[in-house]
């Protein structure tokens, strides 16, 4: 009890001395002072840094985009905070989506929309004036490497395609590929439907290519873990301070379907991807082959706040079936280096154990069976790629999925399906 009446104090001296302080800088820093500004761009922000790297503060307009579907479908994603006066290039227009069926194609650089010049503005900006109802239509004129006019496009607005299963085919005979970017409402379907085209039952091998794949949503992950794992066995678990433990099982399993598995990832490879890959891995159901994943293994629960606010705040820890953290550490870095360095630690904070007694490593994402580093660009390759003359891996397969569902009647999914 004397805890919980120290901490209630603890609480209250702390409010009033933030209250003081902001009177205080109110009433004399040299400049007006927006406090507005200044609590929720500044204090609020700052003291959830103070927690992880991922617990976040929405303004009325972040939250009302976190509630949206991207609209940003032709720009670029690699920057997509858009610096004022940078060109907006399209990075790989979702397949089936407005821009793509038009003929915008990535490295197309926007220079008007509706007759309304880009120069010096925001990619937020350029997404805003891209946005407008279902069926009405804008014009884009957009620059392009090796022509010499710029080109026009008639594009009719419309809901953009959401795809996980970027392509799924024959590697070679009895091997099949199948490509993963995301997790989304629909992924359970397609990853289903990429298995029946290859006649997954029948193969002598299987790739699940998840790298670069951020993770999305949790019900998913579960699912498409369920499709690999025999029936009642853990997927993952969570639990946190004020969280009661909640695990997650194969409800469905295999099936019978038991091809042998290998899992490509990345350092780019996170969350939802690393509770499949983490759960393949602890039952020994697969081997994951690449690189040590990203290591986000922290859950966020979104709350709504006054003022159309929002509030994304860690409250629980995710759990591989072994009992491993994937989460790495945050605590001892800079939120840079947590973001962009992402060093594998030199000694692994636990050591645990496989269904078939293997060690395994946790605390710092999945550490694959079989490393295989990403292959290492040259200086010359580097110069080109900062000069966009190279573009990421996923954009090109956007105009293999389409050959792929114009050649093949079992596509694993229709490209002209749209999301809300």
């Amino acid at each position: 009890m004397r805890a919980t009446t120290a901490s209630a104090d603890d609480y209250q001296t702390a409010v009033r001395d933030f209250t003081r302080v902001l009177n205080v800088v109110q009433n004399n820093y040299a400049d007006t002072v927006d406090v507005d500004k200044a609590v929720y761009q500044g204090a609020i922000p700052g003291m959830l840094r103070m927690l992880d790297p991922h617990s976040s503060f929405f303004d009325a307009k972040q939250f009302s985009l976190l509630r949206e579907r991207p609209a940003r479908e032709i720009l670029r994603r690699r920057d997509d905070r858009g610096a004022a006066g940078e060109p907006h290039r399209g990075d790989g227009p979702v397949c089936g989506a407005p821009a793509y069926n038009a003929g915008i194609r990535p490295g197309d650089v926007i220079v008007k929309v509706d007759d309304k010049s880009t120069d010096g503005l925001t990619t937020t900006e350029v997404a805003d004036m891209l946005k407008g109802p279902k069926g009405t239509v804008v014009k884009i004129t957009i620059s392009r490497e090796g022509y010499a006019e710029q080109l026009v496009f008639t594009v009719v607005r419309d809901e953009i395609p959401r795809h996980s299963v970027d392509i799924a085919f024959m590697l070679k005979p009895g091997v099949g590929y199948i490509r993963l970017s995301g997790f989304n409402e629909t992924t359970d379907r397609e990853i289903a439907d990429a298995l029946r085209q290859l006649n997954a039952s029948s193969l002598d091998g299987l790739i699940l290519d998840m790298r670069g794949n951020p993770g999305g949503l949790l019900n998913e992950a579960v699912a498409v873990g369920d499709m690999f794992l025999d029936k009642n066995q853990l997927i993952v678990s969570h639990h946190g301070r004020t969280s009661p433990e909640r695990r997650y099982y194969a409800v469905r399993g295999n099936q019978g379907v038991t091809v042998p598995l290998v899992i490509l990832v990345n350092n780019n490879s996170a969350s939802a991807t690393e509770i499949v890959s983490g759960a393949v891995q602890d039952h020994d159901r697969g081997l994951i082959v690449g690189e040590t994943t990203f290591g986000k293994g922290l859950v966020q629960t979104v709350t709504g706040l006054s003022e159309n606010t929002g509030l994304a705040l860690t409250t629980a820890r995710y759990y591989t079936p072994s009992g491993r953290l994937i989460q790495r550490d945050y605590k001892s870095v800079s939120l840079y280096e947590y973001h962009y360095e992402r060093k594998v630690p030199d000694h692994p904070t636990e050591v645990k154990l496989t269904d078939s007694g293997r060690q395994v490593t946790g605390g710092g994402g999945i550490t694959p069976d079989i490393v295989v580093p990403a292959p290492k660009l040259t200086k010359f390759e580097q110069l080109l790629y900062r000069n966009d003359v190279f573009w990421p891996a996923e954009t090109v397969l956007a105009d293999l999925r389409a050959i792929s569902s114009a050649t093949s009647p079992r596509s694993p999914r229709n490209l002209t399906q749209t999301t809300t």
